[in-house]
This record gives structure tokens, C-alpha cells and sequence, in this order.
């Protein structure tokens, strides 16, 4: 049985007020492996990825969405779609295919938390 493999862009969003991303690609994704598995793989990756600076390593990312798919369209917010956390939050248990996710995806890696208040509240420090 052949594994399903995929580029995948992640974009980490350590401030949502202040637009701090940075976006980080992964190639040869395995599809099979859950959300949960790919998380804790994002985050013993970034404490070791080179060009990723201390606040980013440190932070304490914890949830993934989808941002963008190949072909589809993307959002009008500068930092994350508000919307369909229902379809778009990846859950934990669930493998990346079953979360639809293909080749090309661009996820967001945030903290929740900050995500819900940036919800109620989206404004942007300039």
C-alpha cells in the first residue's frame, strides 16, 4: 500500500493583532499520520528549524486550520478565516486526508485561545 505524500505550507501565527507570520514549507507530508501526530512533529521541528527565530521556537502553538486550498479561494482577512471552524479546525484524533487535506494546503498553526479572542475582537495593531 502506497502512503499518500503532499507539499504542505504552514503559516505560523504567533500574534494575530500584529501579523507575526511566518510562513514554513513541508514537503513530503504524510497524509495517513493524524493531526495530532503531524502537531507534535510541527513543534519538536520548530525548535530545531534553522531561520526560525527564539519567539516563534518558544511559542505555545496548539491548533491547525485551513487556510487555503489549491484552486479555492482565500479569505479577505489578513491573517486567518474567521469562519467554518466546524470544516476548517483539524481534529486531533483525524488523519490529514481524512481532513481533506492535499497537495499544496496552506494551514495556520496558532494558539487557540489567542484565536478566539482575535474572533471577538479582530483588530490589528499597525
Amino acid at each position: 500500500m502506497s502512503t499518500e505524500r503532499a507539499v504542505v505550507t504552514v503559516r505560523l501565527i504567533r500574534s494575530f493583532e500584529q501579523r507575526n507570520i511566518k510562513h514554513v514549507v513541508y514537503k513530503d507530508v504524510d497524509l495517513s499520520q493524524t493531526t495530532a501526530d503531524f502537531i507534535q512533529y510541527l513543534l519538536n521541528d520548530l525548535k530545531s528549524r534553522p531561520g526560525i527565530s527564539p519567539p516563534f521556537k518558544m511559542f505555545t502553538f496548539d491548533t491547525l486550520k485551513i487556510s487555503h486550498q489549491p484552486f479555492g479561494s482565500k479569505t479577505t482577512d489578513p491573517v486567518i478565516n474567521r469562519e467554518n471552524d466546524e470544516v476548517l479546525v483539524l481534529k486531533p484524533e483525524a488523519t490529514l486526508k481524512e481532513s481533506k487535506i492535499v497537495n499544496e494546503t496552506e494551514l495556520s498553526f496558532f494558539k487557540l485561545e489567542d484565536y478566539r479572542a482575535y474572533q471577538q475582537n479582530p483588530q490589528l495593531v499597525w
